[in-house]
């Protein structure tokens, strides 16, 4: 019984930190939304200002209808692509957003070490995160705990590119503040505003890393107990 309620209560307290994580970045994103920023620059704006002052005027800023918070650069076709609210809206939440995907930008032109090395550890993730849980279904219904503890090895590749991934964000949320600050566009409140923004979304990572450590942490109980009881 003690054991189902730690399982349980793993499950819950990462279910719990996504979700409040969720409502927190949620909140401050809406709240900032609705604030304009003094410069009325828009996100494509700050965006081509920010990247034409890095020499990096032949990334294209594009726009998408995904949803908001969708902000992505991506490096394959060198653009950087914002939801269509950070795209044409002048708040301080647009312009904290597209700062940073163009913090991004110039992490990949400087060639930033663990941006390589995150990028490295993309093709053994997207092996590792169809791979994991099925290694651990086929281990359960064959009864081979070493399948399971495969399957486990497998969750631990998608846990350390969250972890590999946190120093990307806060490198690329601290270059933005520092652009946005240095290239005139905010200062002050506003860019107290920008830096809230960031931090917010930064839990995103946080809030993922935790997650996935409960729920590795969680399996390891789970399958380790099973095989301490066998034993």
């Amino acid at each position: 019984m003690n054991d189902y309620m730690i399982y349980y209560g793993l499950t819950l307290l990462a279910f719990g930190i996504t979700f409040g994580t969720q409502l927190y970045i949620q909140s401050t994103y809406s709240k900032y939304s609705q604030i304009p920023n003094k410069s009325g620059f828009t996100g494509a704006r700050t965006a081509n200002e920010i990247l034409y002052r890095n020499g990096l005027e032949n990334l294209i800023v594009t726009q998408t209808n995904n949803g908001a918070l969708t902000d992505h650069y991506d490096p394959r076709n060198l653009s950087v692509t914002l939801s269509q609210h950070s795209y044409s809206a002048s708040s301080i939440a647009a312009m904290a957003v597209a700062a940073h995907e163009c913090g991004h930008a110039v992490q990949d032109k400087e060639r930033y070490a663990f941006l390589r090395l995150r990028n490295s550890l993309i093709p053994a993730v997207n092996f590792a995160s169809y791979g994991g849980y099925l290694a651990i279904m086929i281990g359960l219904f064959s009864g081979i705990s070493n399948i399971i503890w495969i399957g486990i090895a497998m969750e631990c590749v998608i846990l350390l590119f969250q972890i590999v991934t946190l120093p990307v964000e806060f490198d690329a949320s601290s270059r933005a503040l520092t652009m946005i600050r240095d290239y005139g566009l905010a200062d002050g409140e506003e860019l107290e505003g920008c830096r809230t923004v960031l931090n917010a979304a930064a839990l995103t990572y946080v809030a993922g890393v935790a997650s996935s450590f409960l729920q590795i942490l969680r399996l390891v109980l789970i399958y380790g107990g099973r095989r301490n009881r066998r034993d």
